[in-house]
């Protein structure tokens, strides 16, 4: 990238200004970080760079080491809150970083608590923060891609060793701590998909039901050219179907009443985050959809949700059966299936759940967005 596509913003040179006026939404309007980003004008990465050389130390993974380095040497900090989000879902899960592994590109935690899948070449900023908060300090580990958009966060808990911390930011700590970071606008997206009377929907089908792992379904599409929620309209009915966009929230209620082990997978373009087991406590505020358990937390805006589709596919265990949420663009927003691990089949209690959620069919001359009809 050129300096040409560093974002130009009010405050793409004024580090000062910017957080004066971050402080400002704090105090006026009670913004989360988030949401005083979007309102000024910049990115989340802008606005905590704007604390290098006070409440937080710009970090350099690249320079002194790897990120792979730095993400296992989050274990030796203990217990800590794992935080993956995108526009509509936030994920978060308490556990312990363990069996880190991967290369420049790619990544992997697998523990039984933390476990991601890491998109590194997206990975361009990191920072570690401590900030007061109220009479304590709040500590943080936060990471950010190109365009100063949040790839993961992790958040220590009381029982998380503050030594460990400060040792690790004394190791990776960058040698420029000057406050402010250039972060780059996001080109439009130019869409190259085929159009649906250019897709060779029987051959479609047949690799479809050829599958033989999960893992397989991306080079599927990506041969035939499709995007995913195209692939799924065009699917075969025994394959794919929609439910209503409210089917997360029947989903978690009845596996929480029936005590269904769940995965669930929060993602953006530099991680993916699953948390694997049960759920308890369902709380439903105003727009958002909660799950809100000791070490595992989920908020998912429902008015969001656009479409919901139940999609299996065949492996050598059997069919594994997940349902997907999307938003009006087509970008998946989260995905959840039943416990299951390599070699084992899907639990029946999973699928007795999907099969309560009432079938949603579409007018074969309608697109997306079109009147839908409830199938008993």
């Amino acid at each position: 990238m050129t300096d040409k596509q560093i974002a130009n913003h009010p405050y793409v040179d004024q580090p000062q200004a910017l957080q004066e006026a971050w402080q400002e939404a704090i105090r006026d309007k009670k913004m989360r970080v988030r949401d005083a980003a979007e309102f000024l004008g910049v990115s989340e990465g802008a606005l905590v760079a704007t604390q290098v050389g006070s409440f937080a130390t710009r970090l350099a993974p690249h320079l002194k080491g790897d990120w792979v380095t730095l993400i296992a040497r989050i274990g030796a900090l203990g217990r800590v809150m794992a935080l993956t989000r995108n526009y509509a879902v936030v994920h978060e899960r308490k556990g312990t970083y363990k069996d880190v592994t991967g290369n420049a590109h790619m990544g992997m935690a697998l523990g039984d608590d933390i476990d991601l899948r890491l998109f590194l070449n997206q990975w361009q900023h990191a920072y570690a923060v401590a900030e007061p908060d109220g009479g304590a300090i709040k500590r943080s580990l936060q990471f950010f891609d190109a365009f100063g958009d949040a790839v993961h966060k992790v958040f220590l808990q009381p029982e998380s060793s503050i030594d460990e911390f400060e040792m690790l930011c004394a190791q990776f700590a960058a040698p420029d701590q000057l406050a402010g970071e250039n972060v780059y606008a996001k080109q439009t997206a130019t869409n190259t998909l085929k159009p649906d009377n250019e897709i060779d929907v029987p051959a479609f089908h047949d690799a479809w039901a050829q599958l033989k792992d999960t893992h397989e379904f991306f080079g599927v599409l990506k041969k035939f050219g499709l995007a995913r929620t195209q692939a799924l309209r065009l699917a075969e009915p025994r394959f794919a179907y929609r439910v209503p966009v409210r089917a997360a929230r029947a989903m978690l209620e009845l596996a929480a009443q029936n005590k269904v082990a769940i995965m669930c997978f929060v993602a953006n373009t530099g991680c993916i985050q699953i948390h694997t087991g049960q759920v308890e406590n369902i709380q439903v505020m105003g727009s958002w959809l909660n799950v809100l358990d000791p070490d595992f937390n989920l908020h998912l805006r429902e008015d969001h949700i656009a479409e919901a589709w139940i999609v299996k596919k065949p492996t050598t265990e059997g069919l594994v059966t997940s349902l997907e949420l999307f938003d009006g663009d087509g970008m998946q927003l989260a995905q959840f299936f039943g416990k299951r691990k390599p070699g084992i089949p899907e639990l029946q209690t999973w699928r007795d759940i999907i099969d309560i959620l009432p079938r949603l069919t579409v007018p074969t001359d309608a697109m997306q967005g079109s009147q839908m009809e409830v199938v008993a």
